[in-house]
């Protein structure tokens, strides 16, 4: 077993100037690093799991593991989306192993105990010797399943461990003073796109899409958004960056590329949207899988009152597909180089295009600071 961080880890990240260090390379790398992230960050904090269009029947299941902690999604007979320990409460197997439909009820396949779309538990058959027998001292209603904190945001999942958690609206009061009139009920859901497993850090995902600094070097084929046309936006726990574009910036920007008006905002931990006028809006979900692993899923939505043919979907699919895949192999290369001693130090960061990574990076060590030795 590693052993556990201690203080000194943060030693140049914490020093003051004009120009800051970094993270160190251990907090992208190491597996302890990484629990002490799961349990004192993502089990403290509302964390985005998921989109409920792609569990849109009553009966649709979803395992999700959130804090290293197996928990599933369930669309209830009344619409609603819940989240439940994913665990039988007569031998703790785990109940749901895969996205399907449950029906009406949730079965265990080791013993039958079978729950209702409400989380009730409505059969243990033998349990107590005959097949609706019980032990006297044993009550149905004190063996549901248990429930997690959810809520649900347009399209979007999210998921509280906590047992007293935060406001969820307090969690979203600053992305919608950033949204402004932008009204991100009026968008469907028109493009998946599953990007599978990238070889990085999530923290380094997250980073890259709250600093623009990258965009103008990287995305130099896709993009048409000069850096010089970018602010930084940083409202609490709301992060990233808006680029705003003239009429004749908006007019000569190359066909195929990204050359609108944009907002490039997250929610700390995990929740990335931005915005591309006049009419679309992206949300993608970056999943912690490992220190060095972190799935990624985008979905891609349009106004009610646009019209896209099938033909410029695909396009936009293919666009932005692209601008992830470039944006991958920078943040596997930085991986990479997390391992060097040289990332000890935590490298430095632009005290103007990069001050929204280091509010981040400072919620991610706030975070964890409680379980470093002294």
């Amino acid at each position: 077993m590693q052993p556990e961080p201690d203080s000194a880890l943060l030693e140049h990240f914490d020093r003051a100037g004009e120009t800051v260090h970094g993270l160190p390379g251990p907090a992208y790398t190491d597996d302890t690093f990484f629990r002490l992230e799961q349990s004192h960050l993502f089990g403290h904090n509302w964390v985005f799991v998921g989109f409920a269009h792609l569990m849109d029947r009553a009966g649709d299941v979803r395992p999700i593991e959130v804090s290293g902690q197996p928990l599933f999604l369930l669309r209830g007979r009344d619409g609603k989306i819940s989240a439940f320990h994913n665990v039988c409460r007569h031998r703790n197997l785990k109940l749901v192993d895969g996205d399907r439909n449950a029906g009406k009820l949730i079965r265990c396949p080791y013993h039958s105990w079978s729950y209702d779309l409400c989380g009730a538990l409505r059969n243990a058959p033998y349990f107590g010797g005959g097949a609706r027998e019980v032990p006297a001292d044993f009550r149905y209603e004190d063996n549901g399943l248990v429930p997690v904190h959810c809520e649900v945001w347009h399209d979007w999942i999210f998921v509280n461990l906590s047992s007293e958690p935060s406001s969820f609206d307090d969690f979203l009061a600053p992305i919608h003073r950033q949204l402004g009139e932008n009204d991100v009920a009026g968008y469907r859901p028109v493009a998946v796109l599953d990007l599978g497993v990238v070889a990085c850090n999530w923290k380094l995902l997250m980073e890259n899409f709250i600093e623009p600094y990258h965009v103008q070097f990287v995305h130099s084929e896709t993009t048409d958004q000069p850096l010089e046309n970018h602010y930084i936006v940083m409202d609490g726990h709301c992060l990233g960056s808006a680029v705003e574009l003239s009429e004749s910036q908006l007019v000569s920007a190359r066909q195929g590329t990204l050359g609108v008006t944009s907002h490039y905002l997250t929610l700390f931990p995990n929740f990335v949207l931005g915005t591309y006028q006049p009419d679309q809006i992206g949300v993608h979900l970056n999943t912690p899988l490992g220190a060095g692993r972190t799935s990624q899923q985008r979905v891609i939505y349009t106004h009610a009152d646009s019209h896209y043919s099938d033909g410029e979907i695909q396009q936009l699919a293919d666009l932005w597909r692209s601008v992830h895949l470039e944006d991958h192999e920078m943040c596997v290369r930085l991986q990479q180089g997390r391992h060097s001693p040289l990332a000890a130090q935590g490298g430095v960061l632009s005290p103007h295009w990069e001050r929204g990574v280091r509010t981040f990076q400072a919620l991610v060590a706030d975070a964890i600071r409680p379980a470093l030795t002294r």
